[in-house]
């Protein structure tokens, strides 16, 4: 193969990790959702190599189950990886907030505040999550740590299925803007204990959101066991 064709299917591959992952963690893909190769290849016009590569990888970070002879498959929620991912968001964010105390300033405030109207005035889910991930990643940079942000990102594709589930579910969106607000507020008034304890409540909220789910739709979770299929299912959830 010549340089530049090892180039392409590099970057094929790259190109189709990154997609198939972002379906993945924003639920385009369902947990249990069967893959099919074929069928995605087509979609992302390419051929199967880089599927196929693609998934391996994915099932290298725990969110596909690849079984011979039978297929590939979206992997189910694990709360174990979930707590994981929350344990490491958790140390980092919470960390970042005694630097943030003493380095926060009019500026900074008003851009979280600003965050904070835009998380009020919408309905949509996908608009509300990523302002949710803006937030947290501009908190982090008031302390100083914004770098730390892909730290983060790299932790938490597990974490981020179930506070996805956890928005869709949420009766009023505006209820985890108010818990922003109670960090924010607590950082204008250099109150980094309180800051600290109000993000420290809203980052845990995951758990009873899982429970809550797992209770209505037990198929999308896992029991930390991975169980060969025996047909080719999406899960499906309301």
């Amino acid at each position: 193969m010549t340089s530049a064709g090892a180039a392409k299917r590099s970057s094929n591959r790259e190109r189709v990790y990154a997609e198939l992952r972002r379906r993945i963690v924003t639920l385009e893909l369902a947990p249990g959702a069967s893959l099919s190769e074929n069928e995605l290849a087509a979609q992302l016009s390419v051929s199967r190599t880089p599927v196929r590569e693609s998934l391996i990888l994915l099932a290298e970070e725990g969110l596909v189950h690849i079984f011979p002879k039978l297929g590939s498959f979206v992997a189910r929620i694990d709360p174990e990886r979930v707590a994981d991912a929350q344990f490491v968001r958790e140390a980092i964010e919470l960390a970042s907030i005694a630097d943030a105390e003493q380095l926060v300033d009019e500026p900074a405030i008003a851009e979280l505040r600003e965050l904070i109207a835009a998380q009020n005035a919408t309905t949509d889910v996908n608009t509300f999550f990523e302002l949710d991930e803006q937030f947290h990643k501009s908190l982090l940079a008031v302390g100083g740590h914004g770098s730390a942000w892909r730290t983060v990102v790299g932790a938490k594709a597990h974490l981020d299925r179930a506070r996805r589930l956890g928005i869709m579910g949420e009766s009023s969106l505006q209820s985890l803007a108010c818990e922003h607000a109670a960090v924010v507020d607590a950082l204008e008034a250099r109150d980094g204990e309180r800051a600290a304890a109000a993000l420290r409540t809203h980052l845990r909220k995951v758990f009873t959101d899982i429970e809550k789910i797992r209770d209505r739709s037990p198929e999308l979770f896992s029991d930390g066991t991975v169980t060969r299929p025996t047909r080719r299912v999406v899960a499906v959830w309301s």
